[in-house]
């Protein structure tokens, strides 16, 4: 079987290259203290898309650093009583789907929500207020700023994890039968979801970005998704001086991190061609999972469409 990476093997042992900060935990137990002195200010505006079996609205809420951010929620017709709901996160630079493809969940009687991540293709506002790079790239934004709790995807984790609690505490979603789900940048806040919002029950994440990024660079694979970084020392830190400072700080928002936080049941699709997100970056936080993870192997598919996932993952989210 040809190789971009580790072997099979290999991969279900690896524990990941880029290191880890000594106040992960505590970092990120303040910035959720943080979101929880925020008012959200939830705003719910019917959308112009209907449907015979469903109601479709625009979600407003204010997330941290005052920035308000739109996702798109779905809620079946039924009368009276509760029922799960699932989460559904985008891929780097795009934005929530269309509302089409959000019935498919209400079909199996569950509410649906689709987070617009901040500053990319969709509604969603980007306070800025970090020193450094702002044209492009979103994993290095905030990296020069002496406080890390300025990094950029802090603040998009954040929402992820606000969104989760937000329609939790809607009267129609039962807070114990909620799900998440996405792909590529998507699967990464996923991941980020269910490790900062403990009561999420089930995760479903496709090739995970943001993940061992110095694995990535080590590959060479800091290109597409992960080009900023390379863009990154080229600009600031050409010798690579401060190289051991740069990756200890992106430890903050790395998923492989964030990993072990998990309480819900996982499962995880990865293409053993991906060259964009290279599958040992996505090992290094499956491996670090500590409930049950149900793994999808396709050896000859990279970061592209794979063929059943999709109705894989929606059988998936029936269990709840």
């Amino acid at each position: 079987m040809p190789v971009v990476d580790l072997s099979l093997e290999q991969l279900k042992t690896y524990e990941g290259r880029n290191p880890r900060p000594i106040d992960f935990d505590a970092y990120w137990d303040q910035a959720l203290q943080k979101m929880q002195t925020v008012d959200p200010c939830v705003e719910l505006i019917p959308a112009e898309f209907q449907v015979p079996s469903a109601e479709c609205f625009h979600l407003y809420f204010t997330g941290v650093n005052g920035a308000r951010i739109h996702a798109k929620y779905v809620r079946p017709k039924t009368a009276g009583g509760q029922y799960p709901a699932v989460l559904q996160f985008h891929g780097y630079s795009g934005c929530s789907g269309d509302w089409s493809e959000m019935l498919a969940y209400t079909a199996l009687g569950c509410s649906t929500a689709w987070l617009d991540v901040r500053g990319q293709g969709g509604l969603s506002e980007d306070t800025g207020g970090a020193v450094g790079n702002t044209l492009r790239g979103h994993i290095i934004r905030g990296l020069q700023d002496h406080d890390p709790h300025k990094l950029f995807f802090r603040h998009v984790f954040l929402d992820t994890a606000q969104l989760a609690d937000i329609v939790m505490n809607f009267p129609e979603v039962d807070a114990g039968r909620v799900g998440v789900t996405g792909w590529s940048q998507g699967g990464a806040l996923a991941i980020a979801c269910a490790a900062l919002e403990p009561r999420v029950r089930k995760v479903a994440s496709v090739y995970p970005f943001l993940s061992d990024y110095k694995r990535v660079w080590e590959m060479d694979l800091a290109k597409d998704a992960y080009w900023e970084l390379q863009n990154f020392f080229r600009y600031f830190d050409p010798q690579h001086l401060r190289e051991e400072e740069w990756f200890t700080k992106l430890g903050y928002i790395d998923i492989q991190n964030l990993a072990p936080r998990i309480q819900a049941d996982a499962l995880i699709g990865v293409g053993l061609m991906d060259t964009v997100c290279p599958p040992s970056s996505q090992f290094a936080a499956i491996n670090k999972m500590k409930t049950s993870v149900k793994l999808e192997i396709y050896p000859d598919f990279g970061h592209e469409p794979i063929p059943g996932m999709k109705d894989q993952i929606l059988q998936f989210m029936a269990g709840l």
